[in-house]
């Protein structure tokens, strides 16, 4: 038994040991300098425990991320250069999203920086029928870079700033508040006043409880910071067994970690191996640019100037929500690879502008019911307003183009090849599967290899 006790004692030991034992490289105690972070904390054991997590199960991941976002990442770069910001950052914004331009949560926040609906309001991303700028790239970075930096007012440590991005501002006044509290008490014994130290706690659980206002406690913090106490990060993230609520939710403590361990992971073998070499010139080469339309204009016009895939456009202007510029804009920024700039400046001339009406959908009103209105395809009405289902509320507002100069005006026709049936061929193309048949007068299911199906968008 005790020598069994004992083994596990010294092969736990020797794992931590081997963990903690790694060769570090100044650029890791960059990553910790420009969070304001102590290079001592690159031994502590909760985060070797997860960058060893991301080092090998997530390698892959990380190429494939970084991969997928090199043409906009040199332009995250340079803004969060602009701002005065930790160049460390952008691994806040892969610890957020990866760096999916399009990443939603369950709880409604969009982008790479996953700005909620009301935060990102607040910090000027425009959110209406034509645009949501969360999924902006350069506007959200702009957004966050000016919260981060506000709650750095705020705190005076970039790793602050970053548990605040993450669990709100009032969190960590709260972690930083009992923190201190507690360090004070610890360290004068028996010889503290108790009765100022019970109405501080007080106050902290009665807004824990929402008895009273965030002011309360926001009073308590500003006494306690004047005090000579100053919670490190070890400290705030200090788990103690006897508490229910921690200083910090269990979300921000590994939150931290994360984004500590992504900086780490870019300074790894596997980034600079010869199959991913070019990683490291990210920032260098190849970026976007900003172009600049009138209102109403549509991408798919844009991508055709330009001279690139209307999908490669749209994936890089996200936020337009149904690929028209907002018409009340005289004009407004778009985004395009910088290697078709030239492209753009010698044929903007030629852009038109969409032509389109507005229906407010009224009682009695369905996709094919506006259809005939406009004489348009219902599909194309659902393609064109994103909608998910043939579905529609009262005074919803769809856009309906009206000239189709720059949208395919002509069905498509698709030749049957072997396997494939109605239902295949609807999925392929996005196509109701009862409209499809119908189009092509089809009663049944069935066709036959070398048969033509028109395909109405």
């Amino acid at each position: 038994m005790y020598k069994i006790l004992g083994s596990l004692l010294i092969s736990c030991s020797l794992t931590y040991a081997s963990l903690v034992g790694s060769n570090y490289s100044q650029r890791d105690l960059l990553v910790l300098k420009e969070l304001d972070i102590d290079t001592a904390y690159i031994t502590d054991y909760k985060l070797q425990k997860t960058y060893s997590r991301f080092l090998s199960k997530s390698q892959s991941k990380y190429v494939e991320k970084l991969n997928d976002a090199s043409l906009f990442v040199p332009k995250i770069k340079a803004i969060l250069r602009e701002e005065g910001m930790p160049s460390s950052f952008l691994y806040l914004a892969m610890a957020e999203s990866y760096l999916n331009l399009s990443a939603r949560s369950a709880v409604s926040a969009a982008g790479i920086w996953q700005f909620m609906p009301r935060t990102g309001r607040s910090f000027g991303l425009q959110n209406d029928l034509y645009v949501d700028e969360r999924l902006d790239l350069v506007k959200s970075t702009y957004a966050a870079s000016k919260y981060l930096k506000r709650l750095h007012g705020m705190f005076g440590k970039w790793y602050l700033s970053a548990m605040a991005y993450n669990c709100g501002e009032g969190r960590v006044i709260e972690a930083i508040t009992r923190a201190t509290i507690d360090m004070y008490v610890e360290d004068n014994g028996k010889n503290y006043n108790r009765k100022q130290i019970r109405k501080f706690r007080k106050v902290i659980k009665d807004y824990q409880q929402k008895k009273v206002r965030f002011s309360a406690l926001y009073k308590v913090y500003k006494e306690v910071i004047a005090w000579d106490y100053k919670p490190d990060l070890n400290q705030l993230l200090k788990v103690q067994k006897a508490l229910g609520r921690q200083y910090l939710p269990s979300e921000t403590r590994e939150y931290i970690r994360k984004i500590i361990s992504l900086g780490f992971m870019n300074n790894r073998e596997f980034i600079t191996s010869a199959d991913n070499s070019h990683l490291l010139n990210i920032g260098s080469t190849g970026s976007i640019a900003t172009i600049y339309v009138k209102g109403g204009m549509h991408l798919k016009n844009v991508a055709q100037v330009v001279g690139i895939d209307y999908k490669e456009l749209t994936n890089l202007n996200r936020h337009i929500k149904r690929y028209i510029v907002p018409p009340e804009a005289d004009i407004y920024p778009i985004y395009i690879p910088y290697s078709r700039l030239a492209r753009f400046n010698t044929n903007k001339g030629s852009l038109k502008k969409a032509s389109y009406a507005m229906h407010i959908v009224k009682k009695g009103d369905s996709l094919g019911v506006i259809g005939k209105k406009y004489k348009v395809s219902y599909n194309l009405i659902k393609k064109y307003n994103k909608l998910k289902s043939n579905f529609l509320s009262i005074n919803q507002k769809l856009i309906i183009p009206v000239s189709l100069e720059d949208l395919p005006s002509k069905p498509a026709v698709y030749l049957v090849k072997r396997g494939d049936t109605l239902d295949s061929i609807s999925k392929k193309y996005k196509v109701n599967l009862k409209q499809l048949m119908k189009d092509n007068n089809k009663k049944t299911s069935l066709i036959r290899i070398g048969d033509k199906i028109v395909i109405n968008y």
